[in-house]
């Protein structure tokens, strides 16, 4: 029996261990996964601007091959999976930790932070447009279709996105279990694709050698930069390494890239490399080629055409859903407006569906296809958004390995200072395809930013303004001692962002009933720099007169708010909090522009029309509709 239990002590661990692992196949490394079906071919495509001959294939993959192991496996896999926050990852994460490290809260991490969100933004919206894309002119591989129209392949891939955004607020629970097992097959399939044509051209295994990569950048110049900024997307959902620990863990995730989709990715970049080396003894031409589509022979085109839209509308699935993730933390963090949050299942907490961030995304993705048309036009556009969030990652990475590990200057340096060049020249050769489609992330980027600034901004102005108006609670309770006020029975509690005022809901409830609740609880709701806070650590109270109690909710950015909840679990004694005795007050304040003219103003009217469209407090705080009585404010900006 002993032993039997030993068996079944150990063999639990494993096969949970095991199921993280593969689910993160499927929902961690479907970008990045995806990357051979157009990294190769676009790189290849860059340096056929001059002549191509062994060396500039062997230099591309040698590229793409040191790109892997520097930018994922050292610096996402090995350092930046260290840098976690209570386990959660990401920018925003990232951010709120360098901000823990330093001890404040300082304008430089915000607006890394602000920045590295915006470009995730950009990210969010181009990477489905040239996945579903790429897969979709896979169809012109397949014997008879070659042919096939751009407005064919266009009208396919819109088709495929439209309704994968349209189910999105279905949630992904009942197929997100498929994910796994498909992508799975997917990697498995194209790590055997490479090694059919392996033994075309043995040479390629040269290509391990750093030597070529840096050879080819020295001596081709201009053109070594355009295939560098190509290469850039070999290394594309890097950031979904960090992003998604929280959900399956750093152990799994690092042990699925280390067995299974690292040695997928190099097999199959080395088989597209080997199989163009044997095309260019062949004499034929290598621009213009679907190499990873050729790798199939013509029989099974169509089954990998089709698994690989599979492939593509899961990577589309996991960064749409990193997307909803940032805008809900973003919200926690008081960078965005509270939207409206809807839960898509009932045990995963993660599964959430934010219908404004998903228009906004579908809209984005329509328009990018409908502008660029193919996806060789959508990779210029796409190494900027990728480059530019890894470079935010090592900036803010910089101040935790700093601030909160405490290494000295020059070993900081030493971990910090390679990380940036390969990050800045990733920056900077892909910064010369501004013109060709480098602006379409920087647009949406500065679009992101300037929204975020101006909620912050207006958020800024507000508190400002409700400090200024408000009493002290100090002075608003001496008043109430010198002149009691008329008591009902019942539980009042009113929410504010400042504990030391009189919440401007208990005023005006004051002044219109000229009544006060014999309870009454002012409740203010903190975001912590952490993802989750722990029960014991939810809540603080402190009672500040026979009638009056103050209560203090903590919660972390990757929670959502559940005030009833957690004033249910506190104990206070003379209280009764039975929910048909208690009711929530909420200030509702409508804005309306101020005088100012020029950018202010702008900036006045984004505030406004977020402020607008903002969710309902009551939905926010997870509030039940029927016990919120809300009391109305005009403010001017």
């Amino acid at each position: 029996m002993a032993a039997g239990s030993d068996v079944a002590g150990v063999s639990g661990p494993r096969r949970r261990f095991g199921t993280l692992m593969l689910g993160s196949v499927g929902v961690v490394f479907g970008d990045i996964g995806t990357s051979p079906i157009y990294g190769f071919k676009t790189a290849i495509s860059q340096a056929a601007r001059g002549p191509v001959g062994a060396p500039e294939i062997l230099g591309v993959v040698s590229l793409a091959f040191w790109a892997l192991m520097i930018v994922v496996t050292l610096k996402y896999v090995t350092l930046m999976m260290r840098a976690d926050n209570r386990g959660e990852g990401g920018i925003l994460a990232l951010m709120a930790l360098a901000q823990s490290a330093l001890g404040r809260r300082t304008a430089v991490v915000l607006a890394l932070g602000v920045a590295g969100t915006a470009l995730f933004y950009g990210d969010a919206i181009i990477t489905p447009a040239i996945s579903v894309m790429s897969a979709v002119e896979g169809l012109r591989t397949v014997p008879g279709l070659a042919g096939m129209t751009i407005s064919t392949s266009i009208f396919i891939t819109l088709f495929i996105l439209i309704l994968l955004f349209m189910i999105q607020s279905r949630g992904t629970g009942k197929v997100g279990a498929w994910f796994g097992p498909i992508c799975l097959v997917w990697f498995v399939s194209i790590a055997a694709l490479g090694v059919l044509h392996l033994g075309d051209a043995p040479r390629i295994f040269l290509a391990l050698s750093p030597t070529w990569g840096i050879a080819f950048l020295i001596s081709h110049g201009l053109i070594g930069l355009f295939v560098l900024g190509s290469v850039s997307l070999t290394v594309t959902g890097a950031e979904a390494l960090y992003l998604d620990m929280g959900h399956f863990g750093r152990g799994p995730i690092r042990a699925s890239w280390l067995a299974v989709v690292f040695p997928a990715l190099i097999l199959n970049y080395f088989g597209q490399g080997a199989l163009a080396l044997r095309t260019l003894v062949g004499g034929r031409g290598i621009a213009d080629q679907d190499w990873f589509f050729l790798l199939a022979p013509e029989a099974l085109r169509v089954p990998l055409v089709l698994l690989a839209m599979a492939a593509t509308v899961i990577a589309s699935q996991a960064v749409i859903s990193g997307a909803y993730s940032m805008s809900s933390a973003a919200m926690q963090l008081g960078m965005l407006p509270r939207l409206n949050v809807r839960r898509t299942s009932e045990t995963e907490a993660g599964q959430i569906y934010v219908p404004t961030v998903n228009l906004l995304l579908m809209a984005g993705v329509i328009l990018l296809v409908g502008v660029f048309k193919s996806s060789q036009a959508l990779a210029n556009a796409y190494g900027l958004a990728v480059t530019g969030t890894m470079l935010v990652d090592t900036a803010l990475a910089s101040i935790v390995v700093r601030q909160l590990w405490k290494w000295p200057v020059w070993r900081t340096g030493l971990l910090i200072g390679p990380l940036l060049i390969v990050d800045l020249s990733l920056v900077s050769a892909n910064s010369l395809k501004l013109v060709s489609g480098g602006w379409a992330p920087l647009a949406i980027a500065a679009t992101g930013m300037v929204v975020i600034y101006a909620w912050l901004r207006g958020s800024a102005i507000v508190t400002a303004k409700a400090r200024r108006d408000r009493i002290s609670l100090a002075d608003f309770l001496s008043s109430l001692a010198r002149k009691p006020r008329h008591m009902v029975s019942g539980v009042a509690v009113y929410l504010t962002a400042e504990p030391d005022l009189t919440p401007g809901a208990l005023l005006h409830n004051l002044k219109h009933n000229g009544a006060l609740h014999a309870q009454n609880i002012i409740v203010t709701v903190r975001t912590a720099d952490e993802p989750r806070v722990a029960d014991s650590d939810r809540a603080s109270f402190k009672r500040i007169s026979d009638a009056f109690v103050q209560v203090s909710l903590a919660f972390g950015f990757m929670e959502r708010p559940n005030v009833p909840s957690a004033l249910a679990r506190l104990n206070i004694p003379g209280l009764s909090l039975e929910s048909l005795r208690v009711s929530y007050f909420l200030g509702r304040r409508s804005f309306v522009a101020g005088r100012e003219h020029g950018v202010p103003r702008i900036l006045d009217r984004i505030f406004l029309a977020l402020a607008r469209n903002s969710a309902d407090p009551s939905e926010v705080f997870a509030i039940p509709p029927g016990r919120v009585v809300e009391m109305g404010v005009q403010m001017a900006l």
